[in-house]
């Protein structure tokens, strides 16, 4: 019995460890660090099992790891306080298409529900585009910038406003384009579609790829980032990310623990895709909805700029 519960809670220590030290070092630990959520509460149960079992300072250990651990789950769960912004507003939208084999006419039928004026999406595929044009695409997202490929490595925005192609990033293992977004009025968005490699798939790759993501700028153009970053908020590469200006509009909302990936109940599901946006940005709603055909979730932003 002290074996069960002891082997266990030695693995879980040193997880917390390595989650509180901010290690990703390889693809099982990126792999796992994605878990938090789901060790966090494994460690709360170890930790109230030891105090049960009377192994008190063990025990007490491994249940202040778990809090700990916890701690920084938890407000994932609770809205943020938002200053008060009168820009315009933008309904925004990411979707991966999952090597090209997402429902097109359902990818649209989400478009008009929700209003959405920009989308992201992550591996547009030559036959998807063919797809979303059959659909009517041009009809309700006239302006496009996309860079299809075969297999996921292709990406592509199309908005209600007309589209200024930029370079805010360096070239990567998939496509990602960046565009400003022509809105009425004197506020224009810049945005770029993020597809980063799996760190699963390769670990170094993937930090590289992270670290090399561009800052929020502080001039009249709100920079936002939206798209399939293959990590989750306990991941500290993407929390760096977060740090040169951004928020992330899950948490802001008090939706971070939502998840997007996959779209059926295992592996356990996780985090993401994600918006990161000009902190200058309110957050007005977020909502995730089933997309047919794609192992993603896709998810929609309304936001007021600056």
């Amino acid at each position: 019995m002290v074996a069960a519960w002891a082997v266990p809670s030695v693995l879980f220590t040193a997880f917390a460890a390595l989650r509180l030290l901010g290690v990703t070092g390889n693809r099982y630990i990126i792999a796992t660090v994605a878990l938090t959520p789901y060790i966090g509460v494994v460690g709360l149960v170890l930790g109230v099992v030891g105090l049960f079992m009377r192994r008190w300072i063990f025990g007490g250990v491994v249940l202040a790891f778990a809090m700990i651990v916890s701690a920084a789950v938890v407000p994932r769960m609770v809205s943020h306080e938002q200053s008060t912004v009168f820009g315009p507003r933008l309904t925004v939208m990411t979707a991966n298409l999952y090597v090209g084999r997402a429902d097109a006419v359902a990818v649209l039928d989400m478009v008009r529900r929700n209003d959405v004026e920009v989308l992201s999406m992550q591996e547009l595929s030559p036959a998807m585009v063919q797809d979303l044009d059959r659909a009517g695409i041009d009809r309700v997202l006239p302006y496009r910038l996309f860079e299809p490929q075969r297999g996921g490595a292709g990406s592509g925005l199309a908005s209600r406003y007309p589209l200024r192609p930029t370079k805010i990033a360096d070239p990567a293992t998939f496509a990602q384009p960046s565009a400003i977004v022509d809105l009425p009025g004197v506020v224009d968005p810049e945005v770029l579609v993020v597809h980063a490699v799996p760190g699963v798939d390769d670990a170094a790759t993937w930090k590289a790829e992270l670290a090399e993501m561009p800052g929020a700028t502080t001039k009249d153009k709100p920079r936002m980032l939206i798209g399939d970053f293959n990590a989750t908020l306990d991941h500290p590469d993407l929390r760096d990310v977060i740090s040169r200006g951004y928020v992330d509009v899950a948490q802001q909302h008090g939706s971070g623990l939502t998840p997007t990936w996959p779209a059926g109940i295992w592996p356990p599901p996780v985090t993401l895709d994600h918006f990161l946006v000009d902190s200058r940005c309110a957050v007005v709603d977020y909502q995730v909805f089933d997309l047919p055909g794609s192992d993603h979730r896709a998810a929609v932003a309304v936001l007021n700029l600056p």
